[in-house]
C-alpha cells in the first residue's frame, strides 16, 4: 500500500525538472512536478515519495488532512502496535 500527502504549492523552479516547494501543514518539502505539468503555484497536488503524482481542489485536500489527522488522534489513543514494538 501507498500512501499520498495532499501539499500546497508555494513555488516553482523551473530548472533542469520541476522542482516546486510544498507545504504540508506547518511542513515545508522539495517535491518533482514532472508527472503532473499542470500544477502551478497556489495549487493542491498529491505527493508520494518526493514526487506530486496528480492535482486535487482544496476541499479534497482539507478532508485529507483531517483524516490523517483523525488516523494520528487514534493512533495516539491506541498507543504502541504490540506486535510491530515487540
Amino acid at each position: 500500500m501507498c500512501l499520498a500527502i495532499p501539499g500546497k504549492v508555494l513555488s516553482i523552479d523551473e530548472g533542469p525538472g520541476r522542482l516546486a516547494k510544498v507545504q504540508f501543514g506547518g511542513i515545508t518539502r522539495t517535491a518533482s512536478l514532472d508527472l503532473v505539468p499542470e500544477a502551478g503555484v497556489g495549487d493542491y497536488v498529491l505527493v508520494h515519495v518526493g514526487f506530486a503524482i496528480s492535482r486535487i481542489d482544496e476541499e479534497e485536500a482539507r478532508k485529507t488532512m483531517e483524516a490523517l489527522a483523525q488516523l494520528a488522534d487514534l493512533q495516539d489513543e491506541l498507543g504502541p502496535d504490540p506486535v510491530t514494538s515487540a
